[in-house]
């Protein structure tokens, strides 16, 4: 969440703010990416967590030592983004847990394990959003007030409380949708069991994204480079974006997470490190 490598430019924070800065980075809710910590874990002591109240989107102010314009982990910058305003994403959830607990994270707010709250790479701090597993229709609203998860293939890292309440703690991960929420933008009250149950038969699939090109040479051309290494799956699938059409160069469908991760690691090894999850 709070990788010790993360970097502000001096020119941002000057003083007493940066040294304050320094010490959260340090003390906060990780010093690595969670993916690779293997000491953190659940909690050994059984928590009723059907009863914790989701998180209550409302109008807070940018946190102060959180939303840096840019900083760098592990090499890759990440660009923190001006709004959430309409913000979506679909893609693999993880989750962090007592390792974590009782740090500070990246927004300066203890991490606790047991509340509704997430971690993310670019969404300003905080920023509420709704999470829905793509699987059993379960859905959580939550704070976003940390940085991570540093995993090419996570887009979001969950409280234990809300992936226990989406139902991913024993896999790990799980395939969501989330969307920001704002004090005037808030979601419709859960649905009853019934109608969660019937929606469980929607089919999403999961895609590994190596390309978006407007040039078809370009995409063939990395089509090509893939099947050239044995990657037999890949495709070119096209859909029209604001009146072009773009050529997306996909691995797929995948059946797993685990699967996702290791075509990630094979495709880094070719040069190619752009691939991402998408699910359809």
């Amino acid at each position: 969440m709070n990788p010790e490598n993360m970097m502000i430019s001096k020119q941002q924070l000057s003083g007493f703010a940066l040294l304050l800065f320094g010490s959260l980075l340090l003390g906060g809710c990780g010093s690595a990416p969670t993916f690779f910590e293997k000491g953190d874990s659940a909690p050994t002591n059984h928590h009723d967590l059907s009863t914790v109240p989701d998180a209550v989107p409302r109008n807070e102010p940018r946190s102060r030592y959180g939303n840096p314009k840019s900083y760098v982990v592990r090499g890759i910058r990440y660009y923190v983004k001006d709004s959430s305003e309409g913000f979506t994403q679909r893609g693999i959830a993880s989750w962090y847990g007592t390792k974590f607990h009782g740090r500070r994270t990246s927004s300066g707010e203890t991490y606790d394990m047991y509340a509704m709250t997430a971690a993310h790479k670019t969404l300003p701090l905080p920023t509420y959003l709704e999470v829905t597993n793509l699987r059993n229709n379960k859905r959580v609203i939550v704070k976003a007030n940390d940085r991570g998860p540093f995993h090419p293939n996570r887009i979001i890292d969950l409280s234990y409380a809300a992936a226990t309440r989406l139902g991913i703690t024993a896999s790990g991960t799980g395939l969501v949708e989330i969307r920001a929420l704002n004090a005037n933008n808030k979601p419709a009250p859960s649905q009853p069991l019934q109608a969660s149950i019937q929606k469980q038969t929607a089919i999403h699939n999961m895609y590994l994204q190596v390309g978006a090109f407007s040039s078809q040479y370009n995409a063939q051309q990395l089509h090509h480079k893939l099947h050239n290494a044995a990657f037999e799956r890949a495709k070119i699938s096209t859909v029209n974006a604001t009146g072009n059409t773009v050529y997306r160069v996909r691995i797929g469908p995948l059946s797993s997470v685990e699967e996702a991760d290791q075509l990630v690691d094979q495709l880094a090894s070719l040069g190619i490190n752009e691939a991402h999850v998408v699910i359809d």
